[in-house]
């Protein structure tokens, strides 16, 4: 079922096919199978998470150490956007005071004087919190998105058989007139 999303292939397959040899570009990193788009997923998460400019260069700074779906990856980065970025950054933030036992900060002012002398109450807590986040949470998705995709193929290849034993049986004992 998953496979079937995936495989899916746009009316300009062969444009794409043309892109991908004309720029020289391994037909590996755009793979559509479970360790492929697993390891996209669990990349662009792990990425995602950290508050850093430039998160795709990182993504594709990844590619030479571990193989996966460079598409789904950029995709899973683009999760930190403009909107996204202020609670998931608060939350680590919260996740790395829990970690660390702090209390956070209190009387926030939004002035660059006040963030220049908070600057270590504020970042050593949202790193903890990114680290947290970009290493457990991201193995636990990548964990459960493995066993999904394999729950799915099993459930499709069940489905499958059942279909082809009413098609033999349908065969075997015609209908009698």
């Amino acid at each position: 079922m998953i496979r079937k999303v995936f495989k899916k292939k746009p009316s300009g397959s062969n444009k794409i096919d043309a892109f991908l040899e004309k720029y020289n570009l391994p037909k590996a990193y755009f793979a559509v199978n479970r360790r492929m788009v697993t390891r996209g997923v669990a990349v662009g998460l792990f990425w995602g998470f950290i508050p850093m400019p430039m998160q795709m260069l990182a993504v594709m700074a990844t590619t030479p150490f571990i193989r996966f779906n460079v598409p789904i990856a950029i995709s899973m980065v683009w999760l930190s956007n403009p909107f996204t970025m202020p609670p998931m950054y608060y939350m680590e933030y919260l996740t790395g005071n829990f970690i660390l036992g702090r209390e956070g900060l209190e009387d926030i002012e939004l002035t660059m004087s006040w963030f220049s002398e908070h600057f270590d109450d504020i970042l050593v807590p949202l790193y903890v919190g990114t680290a947290f986040y970009s290493v457990i949470v991201t193995g636990i998705i990548y964990v459960v998105l493995n066993r999904l995709w394999v729950k799915s193929v099993h459930t499709e290849n069940k489905e499958r058989k059942q279909k082809r034993r009413k098609r033999n049986s349908k065969k075997s004992h015609p209908p009698e007139d």
